[in-house]
């Protein structure tokens, strides 16, 4: 079963959709199973994906819409680990359709329900505002990955996005937690950028992948030949940077998954034999 990851900010140009793309392809390089959603209507995760968001039949709009099955809607991009399920501005029309229809937050989970065991990971990129689409992926998502620059006014985003977090948990998902927080765009030459890197773990501790996104004038070139950074220029700071990302996820849910294990033998044993 898929771990579902929401990757979410409501501030724009944050590095949102560089970390979808670019995450799902360092994942992709340690042979895990992953598939991206784009459920933002401007395409971009979809075209830097090196798939042509005008030219797509079905999208995940007719998923939305459960016109067709996500299966069918998803496509294996040439010569990229990773498959997609594609978006462009078709998603907007799902969105205008959903808002009188009952259900309207589930049809993302109930379609993902139907794939979730073909992979290991599946991450959404959401639109950087709070609407229907991003409350379709908070409701299919295990957590939420957040990246952020370190400035000022992107701490008042977080507040703000914290706040819809909780809201969707107490309404509609219990299961939702943050899952990470991811600097981005890290210029370590600026002071402020510290502080707030500084002040972003203070408050949330292990919440913050210790693997910071640099400044990387590849990785800001990639998308243009639709390409993720890892096959644009492997070598590359950005490139380094998502395979560690990508390795310090992995490294999480293994801890994790075998803490729950010592957890569970410790309560057996805990039972006394009749």
């Amino acid at each position: 079963m898929a771990k579902i990851i929401a990757i979410a900010n409501q501030k724009g140009g944050v590095g949102k959709t560089t970390t979808a793309i670019n995450l799902c392809a360092a994942l992709g390089e340690t042979q895990r199973r992953v598939l991206l959603v784009d459920i933002d209507p401007q395409g971009n995760a979809t075209t830097g994906s090196g798939v042509d968001k005008e030219a797509l039949e079905l999208s995940v709009c007719e998923v939305l819409l459960s016109t067709c099955s996500c299966e069918e809607a998803i496509v294996s991009p040439e010569h990229i680990k990773f498959d997609v399920l594609p978006g462009n501005a078709d998603v907007t029309a799902a969105e205008v359709q959903l808002m009188g229809q009952r259900g309207r937050e589930r049809r993302l989970a109930d379609a993902l329900s139907t794939v979730a065991d073909n992979y290991d990971y599946i991450y959404i990129d959401c639109p950087p505002s709070l609407n229907v689409l991003t409350l379709n992926a908070f409701v299919a998502a295990d957590g939420v990955l957040i990246p952020m620059q370190c400035e000022y006014y992107a701490l008042e985003g977080l507040s703000s996005l914290l706040r819809t977090i909780k809201q969707v948990q107490s309404a509609v998902n219990p299961k939702l937690k943050i899952e990470g927080i991811l600097r981005t765009m890290f210029d370590g030459r600026n002071k402020l950028g510290h502080e707030v890197s500084n002040q972003l773990i203070e408050h949330f501790d292990s919440k913050v992948y210790r693997t910071v996104i640099p400044r990387n004038i590849r990785l800001a070139e990639a998308p243009s030949f639709g390409q993720p950074i890892v096959y644009y220029d492997k070598s590359s700071r950005g490139s380094i940077a998502y395979l560690a990302l990508a390795g310090e996820i992995i490294r999480r849910q293994v801890s994790r998954q075998a803490s729950v294990a010592d957890t569970t033998e410790t309560d057996e044993n805990a039972v006394p034999s009749v």
